[in-house]
């Protein structure tokens, strides 16, 4: 998923309720949704991990559904969840889906805020998301974007509060909430995973001019993504 400042999800209708009545949020920081007291602005997969090339829209592995994860803790899976924290660093995203490296398995790594700016940072093998009914996932509206439509984005309507669950890499079960911004992230990754891409949700007019800004923008970005991995060493 690609970021884009401050242009992600929606602010929905705002009610001032007295003080004792709102909500308490804890404000640490979630790693694979666990409160911890601070994460590095480096991950360590991220130091760990190499860079691999992101997929393009129209490439093979993005538009058909992945095969699960079905051996966990190995040498092959810790390594590819690196290179892609390390590769989503690289191109500064939300989150990637093991589709945007080319490799046809249900992963994806994140990391981004939620509607609290929290940070949230993780990773999910065979995710499913939670069906919710409408009335508890709300609705957000905003721009979205795709590290493999480098430079395209469009408005998309999008649930503002999504529930998925799976396993680590290790095969420990997870359950992970997200709100605003991370919800539209569990969403759009989830979606890679079944090969569909945000533009699939789109009208023929948004497609289009999301398209057309990525031929427009998408070597800039790629330039973007060439000194941000010198940066970090990639």
């Amino acid at each position: 998923m690609m970021a884009r400042m401050s242009a992600f999800g929606g602010l929905g209708s705002f009610v001032r309720r007295p003080k004792s009545e709102r909500p308490v949020v804890d404000r640490r920081p979630r790693l694979d949704g666990v409160p911890v007291d601070r994460l590095p602005d480096i991950l360590p997969e991220v130091k760990r991990g190499k860079r691999r090339r992101i997929t393009v829209i129209g490439e093979d592995v993005l538009h058909r559904p992945t095969r699960p994860v079905t051996e966990f803790g190995t040498k092959e899976l810790r390594e590819l969840v690196n290179d892609m924290f390390a590769t989503n660093a690289v191109a500064s995203g939300a989150g990637l889906a093991a589709t945007q490296v080319g490799v046809d398995l249900a992963v994806f790594v994140y990391d981004c805020t939620d509607k609290y700016d929290v940070r949230h940072v993780g990773h999910v093998c065979n995710p499913v998301i939670e069906d919710l009914p409408v009335d508890v996932a709300g609705r957000q509206s905003g721009w979205e974007g795709c590290l493999s439509v480098p430079g395209g984005g469009y408005d998309l309507a999008r649930a503002d509060y999504a529930v998925v669950r799976g396993f680590d890499q290790r095969g420990n079960p997870l359950r992970l909430e997200g709100t605003g911004l991370l919800a539209r992230c569990f969403l759009h990754e989830t979606d890679h995973l079944d090969g569909i891409l945000y533009v699939d949700h789109l009208g023929e007019k948004g497609r289009k001019v999301a398209l057309a800004e990525m031929e427009q923008y998408k070597q800039e970005i790629w330039d973007e993504w060439d000194a941000k991995a010198a940066e970090l060493g990639k």
